[in-house]
């Protein structure tokens, strides 16, 4: 068990996917209370519930539209309200519309950019607030080595994970003397 990890609170984004779901199971694993999100797989989102509360863990899940400010701004006030508050964002969500840049549609674009960039500009905005109320705080956002190498046929992607270490290196500074970490870490 890592010290100091049981008895916080986290909320684990894009939950239903695979490198979400292994995020959730491991810190509940660790004794952490975590708030599963999912957009459009309830069905994955409840069957990893499952398998949290079968193994003695606590969690629950929340889907929501995080491109969206109302809703990203509604999960987080839900996640505070089910624990009493909220020490980890994860911020996992994601998705791909793989293509050549000269045949690319603006909205596969538009699509990346807003999961994989905006929503996680709306979803730590909200979270900020409790987490600088009460002076600690942990968010993790998971970006790519396609965001430091680049990827043929990927460029809406590697810029979208490009800028979030970007945001994430920004963020980090800002933050520090509240005693918020602000990390990424790039899968690939």
């Amino acid at each position: 068990m890592i010290q100091g990890l049981h008895g916080q609170r986290a909320l684990v984004t894009g939950s239903s996917g695979t490198i979400g779901a292994a995020i959730a199971k491991a810190l509940a694993a660790e004794g952490v209370r975590t708030v599963l999100h999912y957009h459009t797989n309830k069905d994955a989102a409840g069957g990893l519930l499952d398998e949290i509360i079968d193994c003695g863990g606590t969690a629950t899940m929340i889907g929501a539209d995080l491109t969206d400010e109302s809703a990203a701004s509604e999960l987080i006030k839900k996640a505070v309200s089910q624990w009493d508050g909220l020490e980890i964002l994860v911020n996992n969500a994601g998705i791909t519309r793989d293509g050549l840049l000269p045949r690319m549609p603006e909205e596969d674009w538009d699509a990346v950019m807003d999961t994989n960039l905006k929503s996680i500009f709306l979803c730590t905005r909200a979270a900020l607030r409790p987490m600088m109320r009460a002076r600690f705080g942990r968010i993790i956002n998971i970006t790519s080595i396609s965001g430091v190498m680049g990827n043929p046929g990927q460029t809406n992607y590697s810029a979208a994970k490009a800028g979030l270490i970007g945001f994430t290196k920004a963020l980090a500074r800002e933050v520090a003397s509240r005693g918020i970490t602000v990390n990424s870490v790039a899968p690939g």
